[in-house]
């Protein structure tokens, strides 16, 4: 979001543009003002969500599987003849995984539940054996098939709006284990390969989901140090927190996020909070999207109240930064039509413009547009050649837009039109201005060449922070009672 109503360039107008411009920025980060539990954004996944992610878990899966574990597996086996022979398993290698079979669910109430049904592994590792007094050591390969696991992964919210996750339950079991030994005596622990299969398979259905638990104590950890707010520049930041537990049933899972622009070093009660949003009930699952993303319009609001009370939304025009075809420049010459006693007393001089918002701006989104009332002043100084700035006369001008948004893949985009603009004199050191001719020669300016620059810088968007080869795929927007409504699918390009 930029801090500032107006750019630099000398194609660019002056004024009330530079105010328009700001307040349809801040419109389309977001669309109802007053219940402070209530979220400022509101994520919805589906079913079709949890379908596309499955392959991501397939694809980590791999390459951690092909590294070397841990596994310190111990065991024994008495032998009424021979005694009792203990083994060791220190480390094993995963170096082949097929998975027939691999479901994501949501666990109702609880997280997400992940089936895998009809697996085949190849486990090898290194080993240690003891048989009386004679110690032997060599290798093992473990071929397991027809290997299911279930397990839930519990999703909830610490103190802090970090996620966190847990293990609610795992179970592991296979009816096919073959061993094989090589090197040491295998030839002699393969004769007893078929009595030790029993305790080695018991023993590794066990080590699969004390794995599964090491793995999401490794997430959870991670969860920990997830950063909840994001400074955007130097005046905002934004919150970014979880409010409350995310809302499981068995077709969906919503996540409530709080949303809310806060001053970077220091914070000031909000006149206003996020009031409630309701996401569709539900699709038709021909149309129904991986992603509902619901933005509030207090997102907006909260934008707007930050860079107004760090002092954020003003601007200095001058002279050389109007452009030539538009019909007021920054000279007395050219003021001085709707203010005479400008030009008498200072003929043909050059003229600054400081604008700035008095009040906060406001931001309404309704289903037929994003609305906006932008509350500015306007103070107007001659520039004398030894550089000292005169005070000219104050105008407060007042602007209504409206602006309709756009989504394209990645990018959001959009148009803008002026619907009112009033103009009044607060004071003034060169006499009466002729506020009714200059508030119709500004709104003919803005017509002519503020609106169309604006449409076209909009129409060619800004990205949306996605990460990295990640794209919203056929996103569709629609404009509700107090939100921006994005429904999507994903795509996925490593």
């Amino acid at each position: 979001m930029s801090s500032a109503p107006a750019a630099r360039s000398r194609h660019r107008p002056q004024g009330a543009v530079g105010l328009a411009g700001l307040c349809l920025l801040l419109l389309l980060f977001a669309c109802a003002p007053a219940a402070a539990t209530n979220p400022g954004i509101k994520a919805r996944l589906t079913r079709r969500a949890l379908e596309f992610g499955r392959r991501f878990v397939l694809e980590l899966l791999q390459p951690l599987l092909q590294k070397e574990h841990e596994l310190n597996l111990r065991g024994s086996y008495d032998s009424p003849v021979l005694g009792t022979l203990t083994y060791t398993v220190p480390r094993i290698r995963i170096p082949e995984l097929q998975i027939e079979n691999f479901t994501v669910d949501f666990a109702e109430d609880v997280g997400v539940k992940l089936t895998v049904q009809r697996a085949r592994i190849r486990l090898s590792a290194d080993w240690g054996a003891q048989l009386g007094a004679v110690q032997d050591k060599g290798s093992i390969e473990l071929h397991m098939r027809d290997l299911a696991v279930a397990a839930v992964l519990g999703v909830s919210v610490d103190g802090g709006g970090r996620p966190t996750v847990w293990s609610a339950g795992c179970d592991a079991h296979s009816t096919d284990l073959h061993v094989e030994f090589h090197r040491g005596h295998s030839w002699f622990y393969n004769l007893l390969a078929p009595l030790l299969q029993r305790a080695l398979r018991q023993q590794l259905n066990k080590q699969l989901c004390i794995e599964i638990r090491r793995g999401i104590g490794r997430l959870e950890a991670a969860l920990k140090n997830v950063k909840v707010s994001t400074q955007l520049d130097a005046f905002a930041a934004i919150d970014l927190s979880l409010l409350g537990q995310p809302a499981i049933t068995a077709q969906h899972g919503d996540v409530a996020l709080k949303g809310e622009f806060f001053r970077v070093g220091k914070w000031q009660q909000r006149p206003s909070s996020a009031l409630p949003v309701a996401l569709p009930v539900a699709l038709p699952a021909a149309h129904e999207p991986m992603l509902l993303l619901a933005v509030t319009e207090f997102v907006a609001n909260s934008a707007a109240f930050t860079y107004f009370t760090a002092g954020a939304l003003r601007r200095n025009l001058s002279s050389d930064m109007v452009p030539r075809r538009f019909p007021l420049q920054l000279r007395t010459k050219s003021l001085g039509l709707f203010s005479p006693q400008l030009q008498e007393l200072f003929p043909d001089q050059p003229m600054e413009l400081h604008l700035s918002a008095r009040r906060q701006p406001q931001l309404s989104c309704r289903p037929d547009a994003l609305h906006g009332t932008i509350f500015g002043s306007a103070e107007a100084f001659v520039v004398l050649p030894n550089a000292t700035r005169v005070p000219a006369f104050l105008l407060n001008i007042d602007a209504n837009v409206t602006g309709k948004p756009t989504i394209t893949r990645n990018r959001l985009g959009g148009t803008v039109r002026l619907t009112g603009l009033s103009v009044e004199q607060v004071t003034s050191h060169v006499g009466p201005v002729e506020v009714e001719r200059l508030e119709t020669a500004l709104k003919f300016g803005l017509w002519l060449f503020g609106v169309p620059w604006a449409n076209k810088r909009l129409q060619a968007g800004v990205s949306l922070p996605v990460p990295r080869g990640l794209s919203l795929l056929n996103p569709r927007l629609s404009l509700q009672e107090g939100f921006v409504l994005i429904a999507t699918d994903l795509h996925y390009e490593p």
